[in-house]
């Protein structure tokens, strides 16, 4: 069986793979970006939509007074709407995965998520997310110099890209947590697919498998459009669907990018 599952299975899916992306090379990366900044653009129309009571949240949160809660709010308003912009059409790239980072930074402490372990852990895996964007952005740079002799790989980017997949995998421990009834199921499969993506093993086809499976649950558990608008667990549910949505972003940039050099898939091509 494990032979099958090695010689032929395994091959064939690759091969599948392979095929689906040849066929959308062209929308995948926008798709991608798309994906990856939808928490981004959501949470900016909500900090507009709720300006006061976000502003009330942070005022009694910190005790810091009106104007920095203000501050605080209009920021990231302004900072996600622009940056989200930015990445989807592809001015300043790498200014605006600063501009994201600095972002979840600062919700991560102006929210006190820092001290909610699974939020924490969503955080960390949009933050992997936006290095593997950031990734892309190095590959496009390097391809300007196409047949220019180079000493040395792309370091910085497949840096970046170990650093996305390992923050990436991180989302699998959160998808635990969606239904009892499913641990079964979802602790063999999340645990395999998350050591494949983690440690670049057959990175394109576990990403690709995982962005099926994510998108699934994501519609499935987390369809908040369902829920009447007075509500409050209707956030809470628009919260997770698009903060998955963007994390299927960044597993669609893995998929799109590959593994980069620091996996055992590009290992076993030079042995």
């Amino acid at each position: 069986m494990d032979r099958f599952m090695k010689n032929q299975l395994l091959p064939q899916l690759e091969d599948s793979v392979d095929k689906v992306l040849r066929h959308s090379k062209s929308i995948l990366p926008t798709l991608a970006r798309l994906c990856l900044v939808s928490t981004f653009i959501e949470d900016g129309f909500r900090m507009l939509y709720q300006w006061n009571e976000q502003r009330e949240f942070m005022n009694l949160s910190w005790n810091c007074g009106y104007f920095l809660a203000t501050l605080f709010v209009f920021f990231n308003l302004v900072a996600q709407l622009a940056a989200s912009t930015m990445v989807l059409i592809r001015y300043q790239v790498p200014s605006a995965c600063i501009l994201l980072t600095t972002i979840i930074f600062v919700q991560t402490i102006g929210y006190n998520i820092i001290w909610d372990y699974p939020f924490l852990l969503r955080n960390i895996s949009l933050f992997g997310a936006v290095l593997l964007l950031w990734a892309e952005c190095n590959q496009e740079g390097r391809s300007l110099f196409a047949g220019v002799p180079t000493l040395d790989e792309n370091k910085p980017k497949n840096y970046l890209q170990l650093a996305g997949r390992v923050c990436l995998a991180l989302m699998l421990l959160t998808v635990l947590r969606f239904e009892w009834s499913f641990q079964l199921i979802q602790i063999p499969v999340a645990c395999t697919l998350m050591m494949c993506v983690f440690v670049g093993y057959k990175t394109k086809l576990s990403a690709f498998v995982l962005v099926l499976w994510l998108t699934a649950l994501n519609f499935w558990l987390n369809a908040w459009w369902r829920v009447d608008s007075h509500k409050s667990v209707r956030d809470f549910l628009k919260y997770d669907f698009f903060q998955t949505l963007s994390v299927v972003g960044g597993l669609l940039m893995i998929v799109y990018l590959g593994p980069g050099g620091v996996s055992v898939d590009d290992y076993k091509k030079r042995w």
